[in-house]
């Protein structure tokens, strides 16, 4: 029988039955893993209400038929349970969480992604990630799951970003002006948003104004949604809260 000690992180969980889990868990070494989890939402002494979508764990994992394995039982690394009574915090959160779940195809291995979402957790949770922190994850995520946008140069000719520039999800990313007439695909973008986006790929971390996080995140989520095909759900949760 196929045994692993994992370290993970819960992306998601939803309640089967009337007592058992099932989690959804981006681990260190085996990408992304479903468990079953009997008897759950009761056992306190197995799980301790540690399959919460943020937690950093041990799961002790067997293996089962199918793509699902069985969890047996874990041990708390971190709860992150400051960001689950801040709504900003817990938003961002479910948002870095989500993006990741889809990124990635069941147990295929992805230990830097799995590890920068560990360090964005643990900032967010101690209060140093601000908004354009997330800008910064997510595109630091896409990168490393082979989706990276263009911003520095144009994403068909390779050149310049001769205005005017407009941001292609169906391209790649932006799009110099001549480019843009011919494909006449996607949205106007400034070359000042497009430089601050090149330069969060590049690892600068200059805070954005509002006005420009939130055209950032329009872009973003509409490259996203191609790349995944739907919109993620914590978009609109981000959306209710007034959060870009």
């Amino acid at each position: 029988m196929d045994r692993s000690i994992e370290l993970a992180v819960v992306v998601s969980a939803v309640d089967y039955g009337e007592a058992d889990r099932i989690v959804t868990l981006l681990t260190e070494h085996r990408g992304r893993v479903s468990a079953f989890a009997a008897g759950a939402r009761k056992s306190k002494r197995r799980f301790a209400g540690a399959l919460e979508p943020g937690t950093l764990l041990r799961a002790h994992l067997v293996a089962r038929r199918g793509s699902t394995w069985r969890l047996d039982s874990v041990d708390l690394d971190r709860s992150h349970l400051a960001l689950r009574t801040d709504l900003p915090r817990l938003s961002r959160a479910l948002y870095a969480l989500e993006l990741c779940r889809e990124l990635v195809r069941d147990e295929q291995p992805h230990p830097a992604l799995f590890r920068i979402l560990v360090e964005y957790l643990g900032q967010l949770e101690a209060n140093r990630a601000g908004p354009t922190s997330l800008i910064a994850f997510e595109l630091a995520a896409l990168g490393l799951a082979g989706f990276m946008p263009r911003f520095s140069a144009c994403a068909l000719c390779g050149g310049g970003l001769v205005e005017p520039v407009r941001f292609d999800a169906d391209h790649g990313g932006c799009v110099c002006g001549p480019c843009g007439l011919r494909t006449a695909h996607g949205v106007p973008v400034s070359r000042e948003l497009a430089a601050a986006l090149a330069g969060l790929q590049a690892g600068e971390r200059t805070p954005m104004p509002a006005d420009q996080r939130a055209r950032a995140r329009e872009l973003l989520n509409r490259f996203v949604a191609h790349q995944l095909g739907r919109r993620l759900n914590a978009v609109d949760f981000m959306a209710q809260l007034g959060l870009d």
